[in-house]
C-alpha cells in the first residue's frame, strides 16, 4: 500500500513540475510581450512629438512580431476563444 502511495505521488509531484515549466515559459513569453508592447507605446508617445528613428522602429517591429506570435492573438485571428 506504501508503494502505490509513494507512486502516486512521484507522478502527481511530476506532472506538477510539468506544469510549473509550462507556467515559467509562458510567464517569460508574456513578460516579453509585455517589454516589446511598452517598447511600442514609449516609441508612439515620442514620435507625436518628434521624428521617430530607427531604433524606434525597431520596437515596433519586435512588438509586432510578440504580438503575432501570442496564441492568444493566433486564436482571436482565426475566430477562435483561447482556452
Amino acid at each position: 500500500m506504501e508503494r502505490v502511495n509513494t507512486a502516486s505521488l512521484c507522478l502527481e509531484n511530476l506532472l506538477m513540475m510539468q506544469e510549473n515549466e509550462r507556467l515559467r515559459r509562458q510567464a517569460q513569453q508574456l513578460d516579453q510581450e509585455n517589454k516589446a508592447l511598452l517598447a511600442q507605446l514609449k516609441q508612439q508617445q515620442q514620435g507625436a512629438g518628434g521624428p521617430s528613428g530607427s531604433a524606434s522602429a525597431a520596437a515596433g517591429g519586435a512588438s509586432a512580431a510578440a504580438t503575432a506570435n501570442h496564441p492568444h492573438h493566433k486564436a482571436k485571428a482565426a475566430g477562435k476563444q483561447p482556452k
